[in-house]
């Protein structure tokens, strides 16, 4: 098996590793689009080729196709690789609009291809046990939920210029919205349809960015719950901690306090650990997704994370940035 991964960035060298980790025979190229050097540093072994045209990379004719590149650049990429047949993981998010979605979806159906948005957060093993707890009913009608995720921007990565990364540069798809998507994408995956949003958002703090670096959002769900999401930039303590309240108790998952899942019941008016142990690094959510994608590969079942759902996610953030324009709440 052949896979191209464009880019190669933090998450570009993650899917590397995590490839040949899972299966050491796949070949793997890395276009460099942007650079005249492979850079490859501690991926020299696992790397095959390394290309410098579009053209040498789609004439290695790859099954697969890793779009690893910056977000505003991720549908012109997807497509031209969908027109050579190659399946498709795309790093989240799609895109930052919907500006040749529906050519990729149209083009991505007529080839049968498999195509995966990389929203990871739904192979958390806390995440996957909290959608089967509500499944369950464990906690009744849900009520609200309450989502934060936060770290100031100068610890994200700690080796690079701040100014330089993808998250600090609107032009590249960054700033809090779109680069801590992963939340909006799991309150969707568990509460429902959203049909009401009202939010606030905005660079507040002296970091040299062109994003917005705080976000606060107000929910309504189809389901009549309410819900509320914090996305920052600017946080020196890290967070990242979901709460879902329902008419027979509450579920509370901490990523930064042990990441185990609570249940507190209102019958017995206690907690208890449906999640004790928590999961050994991010790595490991990183292999079971690619784990996942390899066997819709093998299958021909459609991913857990489709096109048209990591549609929605671009859908909910400019719907959330018109409300914060207006100052008024949007309804989708």
């Amino acid at each position: 098996m052949k896979i191209l991964v464009v880019g190669l960035g933090s998450i570009a060298r993650r899917h590397i590793k995590n490839i040949k980790s899972i299966d050491s025979g796949i070949q793997i190229a890395v276009w460099r689009q942007f650079s005249k050097e492979a850079q490859l540093g501690e991926l020299e072994s696992l790397v095959d080729k390394v290309f410098f045209s579009k053209e040498d990379a789609l004439q290695w004719m790859p099954q697969i196709t890793f779009i690893t590149n910056p977000a505003t650049r991720h549908i012109d990429t997807a497509l031209i690789f969908a027109k050579g047949n190659s399946h498709l993981f795309i790093e989240k998010p799609l895109s930052v609009n919907e500006e040749g979605l529906q050519e990729l979806i149209e083009e991505v159906n007529k080839r049968r291809l498999i195509v995966m948005v990389g929203y990871v957060l739904r192979f958390s093993k806390a995440l996957q046990t909290i959608k089967k707890a509500l499944g369950d009913n464990l906690i009744g009608k849900v009520l609200s939920i309450r989502v934060s995720a936060g770290q100031n921007l100068l610890n994200w990565r700690p080796s690079q210029r701040y100014q330089d990364t993808v998250s600090a540069r609107a032009d590249l798809g960054g700033g809090a919205c779109f680069e801590l998507s992963h939340e909006l994408d799991y309150v969707s995956w568990l509460i429902g349809e959203v049909t009401d949003i009202h939010a606030f958002l905005g660079k507040v703090s002296d970091l040299e960015i062109d994003v917005e670096d705080l976000v606060e959002i107000s929910l309504k769900f189809k389901s009549g719950a309410f819900g509320s999401v914090h996305l920052d930039m600017i946080d020196h303590a890290a967070n990242r901690y979901c709460r879902i309240v329902g008419v027979k108790g509450t579920l509370l998952w901490d990523s930064f306090d042990g990441g185990s899942v609570r249940f507190f019941s209102s019958e017995t008016g206690s907690w208890q650990e449906l999640l004790a142990v928590r999961e050994a690094g991010s790595s490991e959510m990183y292999k079971a997704e690619l784990e996942h994608f390899f066997n819709c590969l093998a299958s021909g079942s459609k991913p857990t994370v489709s096109l048209e759902e990591a549609k929605e996610v671009i859908r909910l953030v400019n719907t959330l940035k018109a409300s914060a324009k207006t100052k008024e709440r949007v309804s989708l």
